[in-house]
């Protein structure tokens, strides 16, 4: 935990002349037995979806830690992409939450394809509680407090057809794909982007067709097929 997100309901005391906070839980258990924190010492928070700082502890026992804290420094800047993903196994699905979190993606949208099973949308990883619980794991990891929006369509073509169109208006859009288009090498840092990766496999023909009838162009990594939970940091370090 680089970073101690804190959330407004952890304030006991919050105004223009002191802001303290209490801690249980997690939290709590990680200051204390992990970074083995004590009274007077200083650690780096954040609010969420506010400023950075520094908490210095005020109360440190069982129950609960307390903290005064001051916030006066701007998080790191997001990256300027929105995310498509084919919904992935569980257990990817947790580390690409925290991977895309960590990394300064603010906008994923978690899709459906003929390669995706319908079991992976029963996974409780897509319950609102469990979203956060590995978004915050991979905002504490990059010391960063600006949330995520994960957003899920269960319906490919009419996702596509009816709401691609407008969130791809005056944005480079690219579909990471094997062996379609030219392989990704050099940075484009300036640029809006939305960026599509398909399941385990690759997305089919017809869904590959479709997204280039929308104006995605294609890209890949070479010749090796990486996992998707490898290939999105791969494709967000090359791009940025």
């Amino acid at each position: 935990m680089n970073l101690v997100l804190l959330f407004p309901e952890d304030f006991i005391i919050h105004d223009s002349a002191a802001e303290s906070v209490r801690l249980c839980g997690r939290r709590r258990e990680h200051i204390q037995h992990v970074q083995r924190a004590q009274v007077g010492d200083q650690l780096i928070v954040g609010l969420v979806n506010g400023k950075v700082g520094r908490g210095t502890i005020t109360v440190c026992n069982s129950d609960a830690i307390e903290m005064d804290v001051v916030l006066d420094k701007l998080p790191p800047r997001a990256l300027p992409i929105t995310l498509i993903v084919a919904l992935p196994r569980p257990k990817m699905l947790k580390r690409i939450l925290q991977t895309i979190a960590t990394m300064g993606v603010k906008k994923l949208i978690l899709i459906n394809s003929a390669r995706v099973e319908k079991s992976y949308w029963q996974t409780p990883i897509l319950q609102p509680d469990s979203i956060l619980e590995h978004l915050t794991l991979g905002l504490e990891q990059a010391r960063d407090t600006a949330m995520p929006a994960v957003v899920i369509e269960k319906r490919f073509k009419p996702f596509v057809e009816d709401s691609l169109p407008a969130l791809t208006e005056s944005k480079l859009a690219l579909v990471a794909h094997p062996g379609l288009g030219q392989a990704l090498k050099t940075p484009n840092t300036t640029e809006e982007v939305v960026l599509a990766v398909g399941p385990e496999g690759g997305f089919v023909d017809y869904e590959v067709d479709k997204l280039l009838a929308c104006g995605f162009q294609g890209i890949h990594l070479g010749h090796r097929i990486l996992r998707v939970e490898t290939a999105i940091p791969v494709l967000l370090a090359k791009l940025f």
